[in-house]
């Protein structure tokens, strides 16, 4: 190849010798990824032997669709280096793979979700067809949870700390699975579409905000939604297991919180009146059905929500007050018929 009395190779050579085009080693040279050793008396491009490795190792980064400002981060480092490929802890290669692995990531997300998509439309009935493209069609993709935060924040008590309203997000607000099934896709845009245009509860326009919203500082939301987050946890358990609502710990941190919250102690007739505040308050049921079709595996018993919980734990109320009342057990339908509430998570 370099068989000239200097050592060097022309730009047909070198492109001939590594199977590219002339085009290609040009724009490499043209963008300083490939520098030319000299230039021939005519004008043209002479490269020295070490332009053969260099531009094996330029494909080579190309071939991982790796940017050209990347690559040339990359050659700059080895050079640096002196030797080696520039691999070393936080290394420019490393920081372009794994931003390119990032971005992969979420195209193979984004065509996970349009081929679900497209068969959720497939498969719909004909007439069925333009409202299920207008639902999906309103969607990110892939898919963005923004527009329930916005939803959820709007709804939780004013001045609330962030740490709480972090923590209470992470509860309520549902990530699209990564290989979504068609219903999946519809439960998810059937929520965007729920959160855009949110329940007025007809309050005139204001979001349907139960009353233990209406607790004074930044401190009393704080412990109350800290004090429910432990309950829902618990009650968790229970859904998974399928159990009846009823009195328990789980019952019994429910009620602290509101009490803790409201500055009083826990007694049965706190319990009464908790049970009837707690029943008067609005509910966004069709989010919390909508979150556990989003999050539930095929077949499976429904995934525990804040608002599959909060029901749980109101029925489990209810039926302990109207037992200490003399009424008898007279109770909810079973846990997986009952309607979730949000009153107040």
């Amino acid at each position: 190849m370099f068989s000239s009395h200097d050592g060097l190779c022309t730009i047909g050579e070198l492109a001939e010798h590594l199977g590219v085009s002339v085009k290609t080693v040009r724009f490499y040279s043209e963008r300083g990824l490939l520098p030319e050793a000299s230039r021939s008396a005519g004008g043209h491009r002479r490269y020295g032997p070490d332009a053969v490795e260099r531009l094996g190792m330029i494909r080579s980064l190309r071939s991982l669709d790796l940017s050209v400002p990347e690559v040339r981060r990359i050659l700059d480092e080895q050079a640096g280096q002196g030797e080696g490929d520039g691999t070393g802890e936080g290394g420019a290669l490393e920081d372009a793979v794994a931003g390119r692995l990032r971005a992969l990531g979420s195209e193979l997300a984004a065509l996970r979700w349009r081929e679900a998509a497209l068969r959720l439309v497939q498969e719909c009935p004909p007439a069925e067809r333009p409202g299920r493209l207008r639902l999906v069609g309103a969607v990110a993709v892939p898919p963005s949870t923004a527009s329930l935060a916005r939803f959820w924040r709007a709804w939780l008590p004013p001045r609330m700390p962030a740490r709480s309203v972090t923590a209470f997000l992470e509860a309520a607000v549902p990530h699209p699975p990564d290989d979504p099934r068609p219903a999946q896709v519809l439960a998810f845009a059937r929520l965007h579409a729920f959160v855009t245009r949110p329940c007025d509860g007809g309050s005139g326009g204001r979001p349907c905000q139960p009353r233990a919203h209406g607790v004074s500082g930044a401190h009393a939301s704080a412990v109350l939604y800290a004090g429910l987050a432990e309950a829902y946890d618990l009650t968790g358990g229970e859904l998974r297991r399928g159990a009846e609502p009823a009195p328990g710990e789980a019952l019994d941190g429910f009620v602290d919180a509101y009490a803790s919250t409201y500055d009083t102690r826990d007694t049965p007739a706190f319990r009464r009146v908790l049970a009837g505040r707690l029943a008067g308050d609005p509910r966004i049921d069709r989010y919390w059905d909508l979150t556990a079709e989003v999050i539930s595996a095929p077949g499976g018993r429904p995934e525990p929500t804040p608002g599959s919980a909060h029901d749980w734990l109101l029925a489990a109320l209810d039926t302990q007050v109207e037992v200490a009342a003399g009424h008898g057990g007279a109770r909810r339908g079973p846990v997986g018929e009952a309607s979730a509430s949000v009153a107040p998570a």
